[in-house]
């Protein structure tokens, strides 16, 4: 990957607007940590088209890093938003537990409220439409999922409310589409026309939006294969799609799955940071346990760090938005994750390997 990604040179630093941040909110408990004039400078030199976030935002152990003080997960779910808001270099973050029980309108304003008007969310879709599957509590399938890719339910319960919610604030609503059985793999072109005729069916988040995006994101590195990925690639782009990079255990590092963005190229870029490879696939709960308080890197990722900065220099270079949210379980600290993203985007370019 060059740092002029797909032919654009590459960009001087560009300084964002300065966005004004939301108010402290008097009596909710949650205040933001104490930030120093070096994290406000390195936020003004990183692109104004750089959305960077967390997966959620409700986790005690940022203190001193985002919260003023240790509060307890139920507060800062409830009213931490407003508190994260105001970390300068945090200006997304992509709200995942939609993907679980489908949010309303209301819900959706709610959060939109308590955050500056230059904020934009990353929401997943829920597994209602996403998984093939119907889980039980184990994770496990249990049986077939009747409402799989459903274009009503995907309007209905997802990217209607969505937009009505957040409005203006709507920055990339991700169809991450979960691990399929084997019978589903084995017919995964008469999938790619279910997932396009989905697609084709949504309302025009990019039309109706200010950046706006709706992007599709994988667990099953056979979407990837050379026999599937054009189709794929055909079917995203025939709907005004993007590509979520999905950088999870599961998948295919980064490097492997950029040639599916470049088959899109112009456009926005999604990024969802999730897992440290060195887990394995299935090493989610293992993260979990060894990061958790999410206080601290523990586990640096270089490699992804280095890749994903040439990434956004390319893409926000050539006058495209790049939303990149990061999860706890990538380095052990979401927040730390992202300045130090932000440290290697504020310096100078890196050159691509081999040259």
């Amino acid at each position: 990957m060059q740092d002029d990604l797909f032919g654009c040179p590459p960009p001087p630093p560009t300084q964002p607007p300065g966005p004004a941040r939301a108010p402290r909110r008097a009596g909710s408990g949650v205040q933001p940590a104490a930030h120093d004039e070096a994290l406000h400078a390195l936020a003004a030199a990183l692109p104004a088209r750089l959305r960077l976030g967390t997966s959620s935002w409700s986790y005690p152990g940022w203190a001193g890093i985002v919260w003023d003080a240790a509060h307890a997960e139920s507060r800062l779910s409830r009213s931490g938003l407003t508190a994260y808001a105001q970390h300068p270099l945090l200006r997304s973050v992509c709200i995942d537990r939609g993907f679980y029980r489908p949010l309303t309108e209301a819900e959706f304003a709610r959060h939109a409220a308590q955050v500056p008007d230059d904020f934009r969310f990353v929401v997943k879709a829920p597994a209602l439409v996403t998984d093939a599957q119907v889980r039980g509590e184990d994770g496990r399938g249990r049986q077939t999922n009747p409402a799989f890719l459903d274009p009503t339910l995907a309007v209905q319960t997802f990217v209607a409310p969505a937009l009505a919610g957040l409005g203006d604030k709507v920055g990339a609503l991700v169809f991450q589409i979960s691990p399929l059985p084997f019978l589903q793999l084995q017919r995964l072109p008469q999938l790619l026309e279910r997932l396009r005729l989905m697609l084709k069916a949504l309302p025009d988040v990019r039309g109706s939006t200010p950046d706006g995006v709706v992007a599709v994101e994988v667990r099953d590195p056979e979407w990837l294969h050379p026999s599937v990925a054009p189709a794929l690639a055909s079917v995203l782009r025939d709907a005004g799609v993007t590509y979520c990079l999905g950088l999870h255990a599961k998948m295919p590092r980064m490097a492997e799955q950029l040639p599916l963005l470049r088959a899109l190229w112009p456009g926005p870029l999604v990024c969802r940071w999730n897992l440290n490879p060195l887990h394995g696939a299935y090493g989610y709960e293992d993260a979990r346990r060894d990061y958790s308080p999410y206080d601290r890197i523990h586990d640096i990722d270089e490699e992804t760090r280095a890749l994903i900065a040439r990434t956004v220099r390319g893409v926000t270079g050539a006058g495209q938005n790049a939303y990149v949210t990061i999860s706890n379980k990538a380095e052990g600290c979401a927040p730390l994750s992202a300045r130090a993203l932000a440290e290697r985007l504020a310096g100078p370019p890196e050159s691509a390997p081999g040259r």
